[in-house]
């Protein structure tokens, strides 16, 4: 049955758009998007104030890339030492570059990541970040879809044939 309004939606889109070119969500990104984490220009992104715990952490963020479908974004963030809790809106998967974090998450684990480490936090929750001085970090962030479409994506993709890599070890 979610398959039955997938095709609906899809041939629902085509037809909008038929003689009009492709729609704006499918236009062609650039196939590469590079640059430095270290010449990044950062802007303020200030964390709301009801989040800050303790000291006056300031936060700072330049996007990086965005996904055509607006589903996934990169970017560079980065924060002075505080102590203050984060929702995660997205999935978001981090890898911090310099510096360190004391997250605490809603489960009560806790965890330092420092320069290498990677981290993911599931979108819809919160958690507690602590930094003694400076963190900088590369987040991959995506919406998930809704639960209907995801298991509709999954049972189309388990009847695809499956693609051999293009080049043999």
């Amino acid at each position: 049955m979610a398959l039955h309004y997938l095709g609906l939606a899809v041939a629902a889109v085509g037809i909008r758009y038929k003689g009009q070119g492709r729609p704006t969500f499918a236009a062609a990104p650039s196939p590469f998007v590079g640059g430095s984490s270290a010449t990044a220009e950062m802007t303020p992104l200030p964390i709301e104030p009801d989040w800050v715990i303790a000291g006056d952490p300031q936060a700072r963020y330049c996007a990086h890339s965005q996904a055509v479908d607006k589903f996934a974004a990169t970017g560079v963030w980065d924060c002075t030492a505080g102590t203050f809790r984060w929702y995660f809106g997205w999935d978001e998967t981090v890898v911090i570059l310099e510096g360190e974090v004391h997250i605490r998450a809603e489960d009560g684990s806790e965890r330092t990541l420092g320069p290498g480490d990677v981290g993911y936090f599931r979108g819809g929750t919160w958690a507690t970040w602590h930094i003694d001085t400076y963190v900088k970090k590369i987040a991959f962030v995506r919406k998930p879809l809704p639960m209907p479409l995801s298991y509709a994506f999954r049972a189309w993709a388990k009847f695809m044939p499956k693609k051999k890599a293009a080049l043999a070890a």
